[in-house]
């Protein structure tokens, strides 16, 4: 009798941005500052870039 091989489900994460799950061998990784965020592309890196920068402050008048 043959044993079959069991198959094995690659590990996934969430896209930070999208949350569409993606196997963590092909997820892009950025280390933020206490925690690792995951991205599915660079699309949703750099719109979750986009919004963590710091808007420019309002000019007095």
């Amino acid at each position: 009798m043959m044993e079959q091989k069991k198959i094995i489900e690659p590990e996934k994460v969430a896209c930070e941005v999208c949350l569409k799950e993606i196997p963590l061998s092909e997820a892009t990784s950025v280390k933020a500052t206490d925690y690792i965020v995951y991205y599915c592309g660079l699309e949703c890196y750099d719109q979750w870039r986009k919004q963590k920068e710091p808007s420019a402050p309002a000019g007095k008048d």
